[in-house]
């Protein structure tokens, strides 16, 4: 039988093998920052692969996971007419979230992620695959989508490995 947070850890640890966590952290840490999450089709899995990482405290604020358009409104202050008007995957809501776990943390870092990781539920606007990034720092905020192959799993791998790549350039 196998310990299932052990498999847990090697599997954060997979999903990050192109990125280090560890240079993140010392990006963090050299700066003097921290970071908070707002994840919607990732579920939490960023800030699990930051977590990962012994003494992430020291630069890891917090994480809001806001899967549904009720939590980004009620823990992030996502605008509903927002939401409303351009989808919860959309660049508008990505940059919203982004702003919103700022806002709401004691971080000065932040990303966000919203997208449409499958199997069902694209469209041919938005199709399987589509997820809306908003990165947040030191009060600079910028937005980027990415459309990703693969299963469920694959996207939402993709994303993770994703937005940890993107804040480590940014920070960088």
């Amino acid at each position: 039988m196998t310990n299932p947070s052990t498999d847990n850890t090697l599997l954060n640890q997979e999903l990050v093998a192109p990125v280090s966590i560890r240079l993140l952290a010392d990006l963090m840490l050299e700066n003097g920052l921290f970071l908070a999450t707002a994840e919607s089709c990732t579920g939490g899995m960023i800030a699990a692969a930051c977590t990962d990482l012994a003494g992430s405290s020291a630069w890891f604020e917090r994480g809001f996971v806001t899967y549904s358009n009720a939590a980004k409104t009620g823990l992030l202050g996502v605008d509903a007419a927002l939401i409303a008007e351009h989808g919860a995957v959309s660049e508008q809501v990505a940059r919203a979230m982004a702003f919103g776990a700022i806002r709401h943390s004691h971080a000065q870092v932040s990303v966000a992620v919203t997208g449409v990781a499958g199997p069902s539920g694209g469209s041919l606007e938005k199709p399987v695959g589509m997820v809306w990034f908003g990165f947040s720092v030191n009060g600079m905020l910028t937005s980027e989508v990415m459309q990703f192959d693969g299963d469920r799993a694959s996207v939402r791998a993709a994303t993770v490995r994703h937005a940890l790549q993107r804040l480590v350039s940014l920070l960088g």
